[in-house]
């Protein structure tokens, strides 16, 4: 792979990193994406051609392991890519095969992403056994600056030949969701009712809708051949179409064919029906050309907000990821109703599901593309009357946020999964994980912090905060024995621990990670009690039915909840202590790689639940979500001391017991440890930043790439480094710069003031403001007060730790 900063090239063409290659060289732009596939070969055991648009599912019935189970999926919506080639030489008495990377005849391959145009190149070299020579160049885009556009332009250059190069350009609606090897004994034909056609003007035209959720998705193709004198027609089929060229081509004179796409669904808004606004789309696009340009136009704006400069490799690698993030969420999200996709708009991996993902995500988009965020915490918010009726059926109160979400809010988790390892069907309780909540109240609170949108936290964010809140303290019991409430039957962020062995009913007691979130849930309701206007909290209170006895029970849980501990530890969750120690030495000389250690015991026919053994941070979350003096003052409202030396040992505790089976684990871990042990903290940044681009999970990647580590390693910049935060109307920061990256600079939005700069140096600070009439920015510097006017800089010592 060549290494230059703005771009990412692959050299040479080697079928198992296909998929993995398709998925990093995805182009999107918020609204739709597809994979970096190859456009002259159909989906196969090596290319996966994937096009996915935000919030467009399907759900399907599928029997497994005798059992008949339902699944919600992001569809794979039909192929535009198709752009198939073969050599028609003069002097040859047939054309000759059609040429694909898979082909002998292929001489050369290499793939291009240009990060700062938005672009993907492709470029591939033929020889046949007379020795004439093909050399085909495709750029292509999915435009940012006009959603529903898609360009390829193709440049066929010869050498030792003249004649014709034929071009099949088409669109392919036999696809299916076959990108997940796990998923291959379930249902996946999402498409039916496939029409095609061609209009007078040479646009031709796909359209179908998915089966049970009735989406209508429409493509229009035009193609542009040149230069003239060759032929053209159409071959329209049941579920294809395509549009044939013949091109006259000479050593010195290339040829090319530009083909222009739109696609439309049945949920885009304030617009035709998906056949004829497609149609029209294509019809009053630019030229390529333009469309080019206009491409970098909008790519160079998006650069300029967001405005990161970290050197070397890790600056490489960052870029890559601001890349990716914003292919899934751009400012065109902010018109959609849609979540956080974990695996992004990449691939199918996790059924294009919303988890807690957004946890990472939203932190880095508050202080970059507060819009986006706002329209990310209405998709929560316009399906809060689901989690309303999800609390419930479990015989609660409040809102009980689903773990894993999909179009309409409800339970999308799936009953059963798959061990690959192991070949065997097991029972899933990973919907246990009822912390979703407290991460979308975070996410409210977070997100008006940095914003000011105070609008928005007294309406939509005061309402799913509330009902959190009410959520947990329904979920809460009080032992007096201990003479503390109790949170019983969950599953925290590890993941791997679901049950206590050998019991009948999954679900851990007092996960801590669970307990001291639904405490801080609390503590933000009761600030909201206090605080909100009183035209806002009649009408509100009102319509909750929320008695004057809530409150007062909300506070006695937020001082009262159980937080265990074992030998100077806080431990994951009750009765953890009592667990065995795993021979993690002796696994690691057994299967060298045990990031999943939860299928290879399995497979040995054991469990996890057996061992002190993680996935991924859990109780190290908390250090994650909150600021050491913010974490110590929660802990000091429940009744307990948490200082350094408690902590410190807490983080070497379970450092030493987890199998980082989660991209999203290194990023937790290197942010905890930039703070009490910042000399091992790069080797997980490393870890985190490599996690896609070296696919350090064996194979997950090609799937779709891991968005909320993505976004947390931008975030890990911006917030873990800086120390930043965003509180009392000010920024705070307390920067940790670690010795491998002592000198960064980021650029954020907080409230009114759009690109400040910070730049970080390993003993000072620079902050930048940009000239505005809005009021001087409040800075705290380690607890230091300063302000910073508009139109000003301040460079400011580090006062010491």
């Amino acid at each position: 792979m060549t290494a230059l900063p703005w771009t990412w090239t692959y050299e040479g063409y080697y079928p198992e990193e296909e998929r993995l290659r398709e998925a990093l060289c995805t182009l999107g732009n918020g609204r739709f994406a597809t994979r970096g596939a190859a456009s002259e070969t159909p989906p196969g055991p090596v290319h996966y051609p994937g096009t996915y648009a935000a919030g467009v599912y399907n759900r399907l019935t599928s029997t497994v392991a005798d059992r008949v189970v339902e699944n919600e999926d992001m569809v794979n919506l039909p192929d535009w890519l198709p752009l198939r080639y073969r050599m028609r030489p003069a002097d040859a008495p047939a054309p000759g095969p059609w040429l694909t990377p898979d082909h002998p005849q292929l001489t050369g391959h290499r793939r291009t992403l240009d990060l700062r145009r938005g672009t993907l190149t492709r470029w591939s070299s033929y020889e046949d056994e007379a020795g004439r020579r093909l050399t085909v160049t495709e750029r292509r885009l999915v435009h940012m600056a006009e959603p529903d556009l898609a360009v390829q332009r193709a440049v066929f250059t010869v050498e030792g030949w003249s004649g014709e190069v034929e071009v099949a350009a088409g669109l392919d609606g036999t696809v299916r969701n076959r990108g997940v090897a796990r998923y291959r004994d379930l249902a996946d034909t999402h498409l039916t009712d496939w029409e095609t056609g061609a209009e007078d003007d040479g646009a031709c035209w796909l359209r179908c809708r998915t089966l049970t959720s009735g989406i209508t998705v429409a493509l229009a193709a035009r193609t542009r051949a040149a230069p003239r004198g060759g032929t053209v027609r159409t071959a329209v089929a049941p579920r294809r179409v395509w549009r044939l060229h013949t091109v006259p081509v000479r050593p010195g004179t290339p040829a090319t064919v530009d083909k222009t796409v739109a696609l439309h669904t049945s949920q885009d808004r304030a617009r035709t029906a998906p056949l004829p606004g497609a149609l029209a789309a294509v019809r009053r696009a630019p030229a390529v050309p333009r469309l080019l340009a206009s491409q970098h136009r909008a790519w160079q704006h998006l650069w300029r907000q967001v405005g990161l400069d970290v050197p070397g490799e890790a600056g490489r690698i960052l870029r890559l990821h601001v890349f990716h993030v914003l292919q899934t969420l751009s400012p065109h999200t902010a018109r959609l109703d849609v979540g956080v996709p974990a695996r992004g708009l990449h691939g199918e991996a996790y059924r294009g599901h919303v988890f807690w993902d957004e946890l990472f995500v939203l932190p880095y988009l508050n202080l970059r593309f507060p819009e986006v965020s706002r329209a990310l915490l209405s998709y929560r918010h316009r399906r809060l009357p689901e989690a309303r009726r999800a609390a419930l059926e479990a015989g609660r109160t409040g809102a009980m946020y689903p773990w894993q979400s999909g179009s309409d809010g409800r339970e999308e988790t799936q009953r059963l999964h798959l061990n690959p390892r192991s070949g065997r069907w097991l029972p899933d309780h990973s919907h246990l994980q009822h912390h979703v909540g407290s991460a979308i109240a975070y996410n409210v609170w977070q997100y008006w912090q940095a914003s000011g949108d105070t609008a928005f936290l007294h309406t939509k964010g005061a309402e799913m905060l509330l009902e959190i809140a009410r959520f947990w303290a329904s979920s809460a019991d009080w032992d007096p024995a201990l003479g503390r409430y109790r949170i019983r039957g969950v599953v925290g962020p590890d993941e791997y621990h679901d049950a206590y062995p050998d019991a009948d009913r999954p679900g851990l007691d007092d996960n801590a990670y669970t307990n001291v979130t639904a405490a801080w849930v609390l503590s933000r309701a009761l600030d909201l009690w206090r605080t909100l206007p009183e035209a806002r909290r009649r009408p509100l209170f009102e319509r909750l039915e929320l008695t004057r006895e809530e409150p007062q029970h909300w506070d006695d849980l937020a001082h009262r909840l159980y937080i265990p501990y074992h030998r100077g530890v806080i431990s994951q969750f009750a009765g953890y202590e009592r667990l065995a120690e795993l021979d993690w030495a002796g696994y690691r000389a057994r299967y060298g790689d045990i990031r999943r250690l939860d299928r290879i015991l399995e497979a040995e026919g054991d469990t996890v639940n057996r061992y002190q053994a993680s996935k991924q941070a859990d109780v190290l979350m908390l250090g994650y979500l909150f600021s050491p003096a913010e974490l110590a003052g929660v802990f000091g409202q429940l009744g307990y001391l948490l200082d350094d030396d408690i902590w410190q040992a807490t983080v070497d505790h379970y450092l030493r017991r987890t199998s980082h089976g989660s991209t999203l684990s290194s990023v937790v871990h290197a942010w905890v440890l930039a703070r009490v042990r910042r000399a091992d903290a790069w080797g997980y940044c490393e870890e985190a930043l490599t996690g896609d681009v070296a696919d350090v999970q064996g194979g997950t990647t090609a799937e779709g790439i891991h968005l909320g580590a993505m976004a947390g390693t931008l975030d890990f910049v911006q917030r873990g480094m800086t120390g930043l935060e965003t509180r009392d109307r000010a920024l705070w920061l307390d920067p940790a710069p670690l010795p491998q990256l002592s000198r960064f600079g980021v650029r954020i939005r907080f409230r009114r003031h759009r690109d400040i700069d910070l730049r970080i140096h390993a003993d000072r600070v620079a902050i930048t403001v940009p000239e505005s009439e809005h009021a001087a920015v409040r800075v705290r510097l380690r607890g230091r007060p300063f302000t910073v006017a508009p139109g000003t800089t301040r460079r400011l010592d580090l006062p010491d730790d």
